[in-house]
């Protein structure tokens, strides 16, 4: 297992009209706006302990990848995942885990959450994707 855990900071600096981002400290991993953090602590304490996030990508979907998210038990935590923590503000903290291989497309990659009721969910924005589908969840690199 990766030894590699790290806590997200305060919000980093933005544009006034972009929400805060939530990061690593050492800069590693996904960026997460203060809506997803809202969003994604409240869903982690409704799962029960030891659960924890997995994000990555598949093959498939609309442009050749797709973003997965999914809660699983720490148990299924592999040996070479990378682990963050990260602690929203009033909720409890929560840790997320990816693959090494999926770290390579979703390095830098933002996690927003909108309450919409039409488009909303949670959004990716992705530096490395070289083209996106209008669903939001499927990208080429």
């Amino acid at each position: 297992m990766s030894t590699e855990t790290t806590t997200a900071g305060a919000p980093s600096a933005a544009a006034p009209s972009a929400p805060a981002t939530f990061t690593a400290r050492d800069g590693k991993g996904i960026l997460i706006t203060e809506p997803a953090m809202k969003q994604l602590g409240a869903l982690i304490s409704q799962q029960g302990e030891g659960r924890v996030l997995r994000v990555g990508v598949r093959s498939g979907g609309c442009s050749g990848m797709s973003y997965t998210m999914d809660f699983i038990s720490a148990d299924a935590i592999r040996a070479d995942d990378e682990q963050y923590t990260y602690e929203p503000d009033g909720a409890p903290s929560f840790r997320v885990v990816c693959d090494p291989k999926s770290l390579l497309y979703i390095y830098g990659m933002q996690l927003d959450f909108s309450s919409a009721l039409i488009g909303g969910g949670f959004n990716f924005t992705n530096p490395n994707a070289s083209q996106t589908c209008g669903c939001g969840s499927s990208f080429a690199v």
